[in-house]
């Protein structure tokens, strides 16, 4: 090659200046795939990409995170903010610094959100053996700390010499723009390798779309699913995700509004169902009891972008229909054969349409008497909520008025973001979403943490945008991640973090209390330990979090009753320049009314406790539900 037809340039140098001409395009609309990166530099990177972003970042924020975790969650959050079209890169140093990120990669990957991380890694040339951070495998010389991200990628790769990065770059973007191989993106780069310098082709550095396609299903399959359909008289619908990525919203909507068909979600569909009378909410254990009841004799499910996680499908015992038949709609067919699913593999708003046209054209509707039965169902989840959202004598206000209160103050414009612990239940079986707010919902991966800095990546991802982004978490969560508070100071940038205060870790007493009796809670709560046992079972521990909050240059508020609540909600609207923390102090043993749907979880098969005894007991009468669900054949073709 000659010299004007290449750019030399360091490996971290020429991943600054690929990244920033990649774009990513859906439905005609174009977008920067990767616009900037987070990060936190230490030895491993502070003089290779950092130096790579200062000279050659014309175009590429970056973005100082204070916990690499966090940083992913952040990215996480970007990219549900653009449905998946972009994403941000993230850097860490070697050793900690990196291995840090591997829970925020398993969440992204769980959740089928693209995420990029370049973590540092050890220097190759080991001239220095061993070296600071560096983990000596016995036999395995080639093996680095980095080695824990395979499992939790969908893409994997280690740069040893710069020419790897004209291959494995472009495959790094077409595995963030596939919606089926989307997930943890993860190039590790070894600290010397980072400033090693090749002479680039100037045609790597040119500007590339990558499209996001719409992948038809196959017309047997379609022909094949409408005649499963056509048999049933009492269909249910489990929206997930994918209705929301594959933006068939409408499509799904009309589907059941032609077909009388009852749309239930999931946690990351929650909100893509239509509203009004063929809405019944989330399904299975944190689900609303009308859609709980529906699932049950349901004798067909039409599964629509869900991974049908053990919450929705109640470990495989809510379908207990003996004929119960799955079509699954998703583009992925590792997802789409689940729990016995006759597939049809292709985008979500294409198969709904031709679904729809096909079951049009047949004639098919659903018998008039189960829209009487949807109704019912509606009402019971209705009163069961009216119930839940009175005044209890002698307590404290609740979490479900504490979420009431926040539906009500959230509109269109809005966006909720959310992902454990007990805020999950409280949204997912009681916000109403006919006001519209957008829901980013993580429960594939519950990874507490994630939900401060996934909003302010959300937030980073609409820059101008008019309404708000509001975090709904628990104390529990803010303990062990609240530092993104401090990024979003730093970067000026507004999100609001309302966190349910109940002194510990509450949603999982009750769990505790079923499987083992009245008094078997353990480490759950913010108490005391005591001398007598050495339990932390003593005093409850008043932790002020508002002032914490205000610490990290957040503005902060405290609120004790609905009203205290409303009024700090509304002062949080005119703050513009910081986030805004609202600490709602509630009734800690207060939660939802169950639903009787089971979730299996590990017991203590032998113990001298009552309680325990007969909490197993009763969890094995609960696993006798499970079933086999066999794999739903085409008609005909046995």
């Amino acid at each position: 090659m000659s010299s004007t037809e290449v750019r030399r340039r360091t490996v971290a140098q020429a991943i600054v200046e690929y990244l920033q001409v990649q774009y990513s395009e859906y439905d005609g609309e174009r977008r920067r795939l990767v616009p900037g990166m987070y990060g936190i530099f230490g030895h491993g990177n502070s003089v290779g990409l950092a130096q790579g972003i200062d000279e050659y970042g014309t175009d590429f924020p970056f973005y100082p995170g204070k916990n690499e975790q966090s940083m992913v969650h952040a990215a996480i959050g970007y990219a549900k903010a653009t449905n998946r079209m972009s994403t941000l890169a993230c850097t860490a140093s070697a050793g900690p610094g990196s291995t840090n990120m591997v829970t925020g990669a398993a969440t992204a990957t769980t959740n089928r959100l693209p995420v990029l991380l370049f973590p540092a890694d050890i220097i190759t040339n080991r001239f220095g053996d061993p070296v600071l951070q560096q983990v000596e495998h016995p036999v395995e010389r080639d093996v680095s700390a980095n080695d824990c991200f395979r499992p939790v990628s969908r893409y994997f790769d280690r740069i040893t010499h710069p020419a790897q990065l004209l291959s494995t770059l472009p495959e790094a973007m077409r595995a963030l723009t596939d919606p089926v191989d989307t997930g943890a993106v993860v190039v590790c780069l070894p600290q010397d390798i980072q400033g090693a310098e090749f002479d680039f082709p100037e045609s790597f550095f040119a500007p590339r779309v990558w499209p996001i396609r719409r992948r038809p299903a196959t017309p047997a399959e379609l022909q094949d699913a409408v005649e499963i359909i056509r048999g049933a008289k009492r269909p249910l619908i489990v929206a997930g995700g994918g209705v929301r990525y594959a933006k068939a919203q409408e499509a799904l909507a009309a589907f059941s509004a032609e077909f009388g068909i009852p749309v239930s979600e999931t946690f990351a569909g929650k909100g893509a169902g239509p509203i009004g009378e063929l809405g019944v909410g989330g399904l299975g254990v944190t689900g609303t009891v009308g859609a709980d009841r529906l699932a049950e004799q349901a004798d067909c499910v039409i599964a629509v972008g869900t991974r049908l996680q053990d919450f929705i499908t109640a470990s495989h015992s809510l379908f207990q229909n003996p004929e119960v038949r799955f079509v699954h709609l998703n583009v992925s067919s590792f997802d789409a054969h689940k729990m016995g699913s006759f597939p049809v593999v292709g985008d979500a708003k294409l198969s709904l349409a031709a679904l729809h046209e096909q079951l049009t054209d047949s004639g098919y509707a659903t018998p008039e008497e189960y829209s009487i039965e949807i109704a019912d169902a509606q009402r019971e989840t209705a009163e069961r909520l009216e119930h839940d959202l009175q005044d209890f004598p002698g307590e404290v206000m609740s979490q479900a008025q504490v979420a009431r209160v926040l539906n009500e103050h959230t509109g269109a414009e809005d966006a909720l973001v959310l992902g454990s612990g007990g805020a999950v239940e409280l949204v997912h079986k009681s916000w109403d979403p006919s006001n519209g707010t957008e829901i980013h919902f993580e429960y594939a991966n519950s990874c507490m943490g994630h939900e401060i800095p996934a909003g302010l990546g959300y937030r980073l991802a609409t820059p101008g945008a008019p309404g708000d982004v509001f975090v709904l978490i628990g104390d529990g969560t803010y303990f062990m991640q609240p530092t993104e508070l401090v990024t979003g100071t730093q970067l000026r940038e507004k999100f609001t973090v309302v966190v349910i205060d109940n002194r510990g870790n509450q949603c999982i007493w009750p769990l505790q209390e079923a499987k083992g009796g009245k008094g078997a809670e353990f480490g759950t709560q913010l108490r005391e330990r005591t001398a007598e046992r050495g339990n932390f079972d003593g005093t409850l521990v008043d932790i002020d979090i508002a002032a914490n909050a205000a610490s990290m240059g957040a503005a902060a508020w405290t609120a004790t009753t609905v009203d205290e609540l409303r009024d700090a909600l509304a002062e949080a609207r005119t703050v513009e320049d910081r986030p805004a923390v609202i600490v709602a102090r509630v009734e800690p043993y207060r939660y939802l009314s169950g639903n009787g749907a089971f979730w299996d979880v590990g017991v203590p098969m032998t113990s001298e406790r009552p309680g325990n005894r007969e909490g197993t007991a009763k969890h094995l009468e609960g696993r006798a539900r499970q079933r086999f669900y066999a794999a739903t054949a085409a008609p005909g073709r046995i």
